[in-house]
């Protein structure tokens, strides 16, 4: 059976995005391929991607197979991708864009962030593709160069015109960025994508973003875990989400097995807690069971059968306010930290 995601209506498109994408941060080579297409076998029918993960031409790759076999249509999957930091002069938009749409190998973007609310010096293809946050090679300089945001927009507002941008996004900004950027979009965001986790909570932002009508998207949903692999400090510190007492506790009482499989995890368990906030999640896996997982915890969101089994089950408010009791406000992607970009102070 093909599991299905449940949907989030975006405003003011009325276009209904999953709310269970799959996440292709550090897919790479031909596990990125491989990854997208068993994604997509599974049922997820959303991928998130960017230029910076430096996977897009592989994730393609995978989309073109599941094509191929027939598994899906090209209009079945949101395709999505976001502009890096280098190109946010309006002289470079549609450079990036086409560049992300020919690795992709397709002819449009379902949802097209913003990454950051930064420019940097601008770093040509030819030289280094995906750039990072370095303007050297050596990976010592990190230069910013003021554009102005409203700039940038028009650029994507012009490919939204051309079809070349379905729907598009922010990513990583705080409320006074967007009130600001809501000021003079002529094409409205419709997706904020930011950290959320139970670390991180992000309350009062989310408040914010409902006020707007923007859909919100919860990237690294379970904390360090992802950040942990790279070997950072601050995840290496800092106790595993899964091994947390609350979270296990939490998925213990509502333990039982159906035939063989655990009904609630920790990550179902940190999963469904965003899924009922009202966020959009883009967990990512290898594990093709663990893809099946993360997808079932949308089972008895916004209507879909919850029925009895894996993934099934709704926290009480009492399991939410627990949860949520858990933030300390633990930003694990913030650029200020190795980089010198200040963009949440």
């Amino acid at each position: 059976m093909v599991l299905a995601a449940p949907t989030i209506t975006l405003h003011p498109s009325g276009a209904e995005l999953p709310q269970i994408g799959f996440g292709t941060w550090k897919h790479n080579g031909p596990k990125a391929t491989e990854a997208v297409y068993n994604a997509l076998k599974v049922g997820y029918r959303l991928l998130d991607c960017a230029a910076d993960y430096a996977n897009e031409k592989e994730c393609g790759l995978g989309l073109r197979k599941a094509i191929d076999e027939g598994i899906v249509s090209r209009s079945d999957v949101w395709v999505v991708s976001k502009l890096w930091n280098t190109f946010h002069r309006k002289e470079h938009v549609r450079e990036a864009v086409l560049k992300s749409l020919r690795d992709w190998g397709v002819e449009y973007f379902d949802l097209y962030y913003v990454h950051f609310p930064i420019s940097l010096a601008y770093v040509s293809p030819n030289e280094r593709y995906p750039p990072g946050w370095f303007f050297d090679t050596k990976g010592t300089k990190v230069v910013q160069d003021p554009a102005p945001l409203q700039d940038t927009w028009r650029a994507l507002e012009e490919l939204v015109d051309e079809g070349l941008i379905k729907h598009l996004g922010i990513s990583n900004m705080a409320s006074v960025i967007i009130s600001d950027l809501m000021s003079y979009a002529r094409v409205k965001p419709e997706v904020l994508q930011v950290e959320i986790h139970p670390y991180n909570v992000q309350s009062k932002l989310v408040q914010y973003a409902r006020t707007q009508r923007l859909a919100v998207t919860a990237y690294s949903s379970f904390g360090p875990l992802g950040f942990r692999v790279l070997n950072m400090t601050k995840a290496l510190d800092t106790q595993p989400l899964f091994t947390h007492t609350v979270i296990m506790d939490i998925a213990g009482e509502h333990h039982w097995h159906l035939h063989n499989k655990v009904s609630a995890t920790p990550a179902q368990v940190i999963l469904k807690w965003a899924l009922q906030r009202g966020l959009a999640i883009i967990p990512k896996s290898d594990d093709v069971p663990r893809m099946e997982e993360n997808l079932r915890v949308g089972l008895g969101i916004g209507g879909t059968d919850g029925g009895s089994g894996d993934g099934g089950f709704i926290l009480t408010e009492e399991e939410m306010e627990r949860i949520s009791a858990l933030d300390i406000g633990l930003r694990f992607n913030d650029p200020s930290d190795d980089f010198g970009c200040y963009i949440f102070c």
